[in-house]
């Protein structure tokens, strides 16, 4: 019988869906022929791929 693993119910960033951390080459070669890239990460969630969820407002009185 399969193991449950703990949910993780952080959603997944909107801007990159995901994708947090993407490769883009340069345009030029390094010496050995490769192409020269740099990563870039995503600025709303710095690379991690999932946002944290809003806080929840309290509600007072009836």
């Amino acid at each position: 019988m399969p193991q449950h693993t703990p949910a993780q119910n952080r959603p997944v960033c909107r801007h990159c869906d995901g994708f947090a951390t993407v490769t883009i080459t340069t345009g030029t070669r390094n010496p050995d022929g490769s192409r020269t890239t740099i990563p870039a990460n995503c600025p709303t969630c710095k690379g991690i791929g999932h946002t944290t969820p809003a806080a929840t407002l309290a509600r007072t009185g009836r």
